[in-house]
């Protein structure tokens, strides 16, 4: 079972809307079954509201699932209202990414391209404080605890049971100056020590790869729970969008791997990349 509250909440709703498309009934029907709105069922199904142990008794009764069901589905909904470690640092993070901190924390695959700016997961801390300090309208106090948990989530990479992470970056994204020639010269070796990393595989999309899928910045994150379905999450600066449907993630698919296929190998990539950290340098 996956280890997040974000990850649990999820796959309580997965288990709950399958129970009821198994017993081929609506939301609605189930609602007036039990005396609750068919809108409190799809809030249930969907994660958007709080799930009571009372409510998978009733639930569990209805569907007639066995005690192993039940208690397994119990255990979820109480385990959902734990709090991530990421929360704690309070309004440093939006609730929006709230949800995708606790899914990538329990992801076994991680796919990501970025276009402008390089992998979150790889950055430094003042190439991160950089960032926050010119796009964010936050307090110096929150603008510290975002980049924070910007740091304290890079260790997923170094895990024994870390994901198998594979990033490509444009090459704007290299020679794109965040700050000034000091940080992009820490940052770039730090890009280089990430990219050897075991689970770790980066690539480059340089400046004359020709016609690639345009499709701006975009992660996809897989899960080792064949229940659990794999996500393509793209964010904005107020928001973000979660997209699993099938043909979401297939469509995901097809246009990373045609970046891939645009894209430098690992060794070129390197090459590239360090020619950059030389540019920095002098």
């Amino acid at each position: 079972m996956a280890g997040s509250p974000t990850a649990r909440r999820r796959r309580l709703s997965i288990e709950l809307k399958k129970l009821r498309e198994q017993s081929a009934l609506t939301c609605a029907q189930v609602g007036a079954a039990l005396d609750w709105s068919g809108s409190k069922v799809n809030r249930m199904e969907t994660g958007s509201g709080r799930v009571q142990p009372s409510d998978i008794d009733a639930l569990c009764r209805f569907y007639d699932t066995s005690d192993e069901v039940r208690e397994f589905l119990k255990s979820l909904a109480r385990q959902a209202k734990m709090r991530g470690w990421w929360q704690v640092h309070g309004s440093g993070v939006p609730e929006w990414f709230n949800i995708y901190i606790g899914l990538e924390q329990d992801a076994s695959t991680f796919r990501q391209y970025q276009c402008e700016l390089l992998p979150g997961l790889m950055q430094t801390h003042a190439y991160a404080s950089e960032l926050h300090k010119t796009g964010a309208h936050m307090p110096a106090e929150d603008i510290d605890r975002a980049v924070r948990v910007r740091m304290e989530r890079q260790a997923m990479l170094k895990r024994p049971d870390a994901p198998d992470a594979w990033f490509i970056v444009n090459e704007g994204a290299l020679r794109n100056v965040i700050g000034n020639r000091a940080v992009m010269r820490e940052q770039i070796e730090r890009v280089l020590d990430s990219a050897r990393l075991p689970t770790v595989t980066l690539q480059v999309l340089p400046f004359d790869s020709g016609t690639y899928p345009a499709t701006g910045s975009f992660t996809m994150l897989g899960f080792p729970a064949q229940e659990d379905p794999d996500i393509v999450y793209r964010d904005g600066i107020t928001d973000a969008i979660y997209l699993e449907g099938a043909h979401h993630v297939r469509e995901y698919t097809r246009a990373f791997d045609g970046l891939r296929a645009a894209a430098l190998s690992p060794q070129r990539s390197a090459q590239l990349i360090e020619t950059v950290l030389k540019e920095y340098a002098n």
